[in-house]
C-alpha cells in the first residue's frame, strides 16, 4: 500500500492565511483498478487563486495543479514513467482514471525544468498570452503597465510585451523583484511600497498615459492606474491579490476604456499553448 501525505484545509480562511488553516494528513491509497494510474508529485503549484476558491470545504485536500510521474499503471495510455499534468492538489501521491491527465511533450529536453509546465508553458503563461493579445489586443509601440510584475503571470506579460515591441512599466513589492524585472528588460520597474507617490511615479514613467493595463492586483493601485489610461485604453483584469485577504474587498474603479475579466486559462485557444511551448522548447519567438 502507498501512503499519501496531503495538506488539507483545516479551517476556512479569514484574513491572511495562518498555520492553523492547514493540516498535514497521511492516507493509505487503495490498490489500482483497471484504467487507473498511481501518480507521484514532482512539483506543486501555490497560486493566489487558491485563497479565494469557493470549492474547498474544511477537510479537503488543498487544490492545485502538479507535475507528476506515473509510478504504477493499469492504463495503457499512461505507462509507468510518463510525466503528466494533473489537478491533484497538495498531495504526494494520488490515483487518477486518466481522463483529466495531460501528457508533457515527449520532446521535452532534459535541460528544461519540468516546473515550467506549471509556469511559463502552463496556466500562468496562457493567462498572460490570452490577456495581452486577445483581451488587450496589444500593438507594437504601445505602453503597457503590469503590476505583480515579477510573478509568474506578470513576468510573462512583461516579456511578451517587450517581444512585441512595447514600452513596459512594471511594479512589484520589493527591491529584489525590481532588480529581477530590470533583468527581464522592463523599461521602467519600481517598488510600489517605497515610492512617495504612486500617481506621480506612473506619470513620470509614461507622461502620455497607458494603452494597456494588465491588472493582477486590483484595489486602490488599479484605481490610480485606470485614471491614467489613454482614450480607448484596454484593461485585462486577471486578479485582485491586494484584496484576497480582505474582509471588505475594494471594487475596481470606473475606467475610460475597455475592461475584460480573464476567463480560466483552460478556455484559451490552443494557439497560445503552442506558441509558449515553442518558446520554451525551441527558443522561438512566441509573439504573433
Amino acid at each position: 500500500m502507498v501512503q499519501a501525505k496531503r495538506w488539507t484545509l483545516k479551517k476556512q480562511f479569514e484574513g491572511n492565511p495562518k498555520d492553523s488553516n492547514f493540516e498535514l494528513k497521511t492516507a493509505e491509497l487503495p490498490p489500482l483498478k483497471t484504467g487507473e494510474v498511481l501518480l507521484e508529485a514532482l512539483f506543486l503549484t501555490v497560486d493566489p487563486y487558491m485563497r479565494i476558491s469557493q470549492t474547498m470545504k474544511e477537510g479537503d485536500t488543498l487544490l492545485g495543479q502538479q507535475v507528476a510521474r506515473v509510478v504504477e499503471s493499469k492504463n495503457s495510455a499512461f505507462p509507468t514513467g510518463t510525466i503528466v499534468l494533473a489537478f491533484s492538489g497538495w498531495t504526494t501521491h494520488s490515483i487518477s482514471d486518466g481522463k483529466k491527465l495531460e501528457r508533457l511533450p515527449e520532446e521535452w529536453p532534459d535541460t528544461l525544468p519540468l516546473s515550467l509546465a506549471l509556469g511559463t508553458i502552463g496556466m500562468p503563461g496562457l493567462t498572460a498570452y490570452f490577456g495581452l493579445f486577445d483581451i488587450c489586443g496589444v500593438k507594437g509601440g504601445e505602453t503597457v503597465m503590469v503590476n505583480a510584475a515579477a510573478g509568474a503571470v506578470g513576468s510573462t506579460v512583461g516579456q511578451l510585451a517587450k517581444l512585441k515591441g512595447c514600452k513596459v512599466v512594471g511594479a512589484a513589492g520589493s527591491d529584489e523583484k525590481v532588480a529581477y524585472m530590470k533583468k527581464l528588460g522592463y523599461d521602467v520597474a519600481f517598488n510600489y511600497k517605497t515610492v512617495e507617490s504612486l500617481e506621480e511615479t506612473l506619470k513620470k514613467a509614461s507622461p502620455d498615459g497607458y494603452d494597456c493595463y494588465f491588472d493582477n492586483v486590483g484595489g486602490e493601485f488599479s484605481n490610480v492606474v485606470i485614471s491614467q489610461m489613454k482614450k480607448f485604453g484596454r484593461v485585462a483584469i486577471c486578479g485582485a491579490i491586494s484584496t484576497y485577504n480582505s474582509t471588505c474587498p475594494l471594487p475596481p474603479g470606473n475606467p475610460h476604456g475597455r475592461v475584460h475579466r480573464l476567463p480560466l486559462a483552460r478556455r484559451c485557444p490552443p494557439e497560445g499553448s503552442e506558441r509558449l511551448a515553442e518558446m520554451g522548447l525551441r527558443g522561438q519567438n512566441p509573439v504573433p
